[in-house]
Parts: C-alpha cells; structure tokens; sequence
C-alpha cells in the first residue's frame, strides 16, 4: 500500500484519539475481552505482524503487546536496544522509512517523545506509544477501562463513558508521564485529577499538553488530593532513566506513600491503581495495594484488552 491510500493514524499521546473514539474503543474492549474469556477465537489481524521496539526495558508492555497481537491472529518482530538503536546505528527518520515497509503496525517504548514523534512522521504503518518520558497513553487507556469496568452500568457504545464523567482520580506522586497523560485523558473525557507531588516535582500544563485548568487542581498535602476521589493511583518514586535521583527522591516523596489514612479520605467504595511494578512500602502501602480496594491486577491484565482493540482500530477502522 502506497502512502495516501489511506489516512495513517497513530497514538503517540492520549489527545490523539476523541472522546467518540474512546467510547468506541472501550466498548470494544468489552466484547474483544468477553470473546477471549469464554474461548471464542476471534482474530481479524491474521496475516498482520507488528513490531515492537523496546529502547526501556519492560514486562508488562512486551507480554501483552505480544500476547494481545498473538491472540488476534498476528505475529510480532521484536527488537531491543542492540536490535535498533534508534537515531544511533541510522537516523529515526530511515529506520521508520524501512521498518514500516515491513510491518502493519509499530510499537515503541523509549526514552523521549521526539523519538517517537519523529519515526511516526516518517512511517507508513501506524505506530503505538508503548512509554516514553512524556506520556503514557496506553496505560491510562487500561485504567480507565477497569474503572469503567468496576464502575459502569451500561457499556454500549452511547453510554459506556458515563462511568467516567464527574469522577474524580487522585494522583499521588511525581509530575510524570502517567500524570501528564490523566490530565489530558480528563479535558477529553470530562473528569477531574486531584493532583499532589512534591516540592519540585510538579506537572508542567506545557508538557502534560493540556489548556482546560479546570480538568485538574494541586494540592500541596496527598491526603487532600484523596478526599472524596473516586480511585486513588500513582506510580513508583524513580522512573526508568532518573536511577541516579533515586536516594534524593526517596527523601523528597517520604511523605508520598499511599497508606490507608489516604484510602480512607477517599470516597468508601474508591479504588485503588497502580500501573506496575509496585515498591511496597515506598509510593504505597503493602495494606492498600493488597487491599480490598485494589484492582491493580484487573488493571495490569486489561493492557492486554484495550490494546488488542486500539491495534484493531488502527488497522482496521471501526468494526461493524
């Protein structure tokens, strides 16, 4: 297929996608994951192969990008570090020119946005943000599909987002990619982020990408930030890359830790995320994250799901 044919889409941030098209994705991912559970094969990605390009290193996001695309019928090219090198062994722009020549579909997980943003201007196939510095799409994509799986009373296409609106998530940590990705997952979809990080560590709106304030309020204290939230999340203290920050953090965030006082501000049937892997005892508590109200494990299985409907979207358009 020759470029132009037809319209590349790409998911590099959260705000590429429309509010319209998170309800179709998610109302997909319901009978995508309904088919899964109860054995029914369904794989209209045969004969499709995606390549996976992993500059940070991963568990969660290899296993369910290789398994997802496996169980949709296709096969996966993975490439690491010494595979690829992006921008070092050849510049961005030429691996994208080959590599999608050879693939339908490109995920990749690396170190700044512009990498990302660079090859995709440069592919044919669409390409997926599996992590970068900045944002986190894919993630956020499974988070709000568990709470509207734990929270939803109607999943139908017209109706499946109204589990989201008004809601409020509390965010309890670093001004990082995960948080720069929820505040634009709520100016799209019409919820508020309670937002506490310490001194220093704050979300910067110009990087988030987001011109709705109103989506998002700071707090200074964490506890705060819970009160009356509908799901409590964060992440760990160090991100991949920032290890040699790793013994100031942990003075900086001490206070930061998702304890069960914090749980208890929060609304009697909130939830409690956490994207993985967890430190118990440093962003949370081993009481909460093994808690009654986490559903950290519903979340970490649902990458799977939403991501075999946003790989289905984007080869295939709307289904039905």
């Amino acid at each position: 297929m020759k470029p132009g044919d037809r319209l590349i889409r790409h998911f590099l941030q959260f705000k590429d996608l429309r509010a319209e098209e998170y309800a179709y994705l998610f109302a997909r991912t319901r009978i995508i994951k309904s088919r899964f559970k109860n054995y029914e094969r369904y794989q209209p990605l045969a004969d499709r192969t995606m390549a996976m390009i992993f500059e940070k290193a991963s568990t969660r996001t290899r296993v369910s990008f290789e398994a997802g695309m496996y169980q949709m019928g296709g096969s996966v090219v993975h490439l690491t570090t010494g595979d690829s090198q992006l921008g070092r062994a050849e510049p961005i722009e030429d691996s994208a020119r080959v590599i999608s020549r050879m693939v339908d579909l490109v995920m990749i997980r690396t170190f700044e946005q512009e990498k990302i943003e660079r090859f995709a201007a440069h592919s044919r196939v669409p390409v997926i943000n599996g992590l970068t510095n900045e944002y986190h799409p894919c993630q956020i994509l499974a988070d709000l599909y568990t709470l509207i799986e734990y929270r939803g009373k109607r999943f139908d296409e017209p109706y499946i987002l109204d589990a989201l609106k008004g809601k409020t998530v509390a965010w309890v940590g670093d001004g990082n990619n995960m948080a720069n990705t929820w505040l634009q997952a709520a100016e799209i979809l019409g919820f508020k982020v309670h937002v506490s990080t310490p001194s220093g560590y704050e979300v910067d709106p110009a990087v988030a990408g987001v011109s709705d304030r109103s989506c998002y309020e700071v707090f200074n204290h964490p506890l705060d930030a819970c009160r009356d939230a509908d799901l409590v999340t964060t992440d760990v203290w160090t991100s991949m890359g920032y290890e040699a920050e790793n013994e100031e953090r942990r003075k900086a965030f001490v206070d930061w830790c998702v304890d069960e006082e914090m749980m208890a501000a929060a609304k009697p049937d909130a939830l409690f995320m956490h994207c993985l892997p967890a430190h118990r005892g440093e962003e949370v508590t081993a009481e909460v994250i093994d808690g009654a109200q986490s559903v950290v494990w519903d979340e970490a299985e649902n990458r799977m799901h939403v991501q075999k409907a946003l790989m289905e979207y984007l080869l295939r358009g709307r289904i039905g």
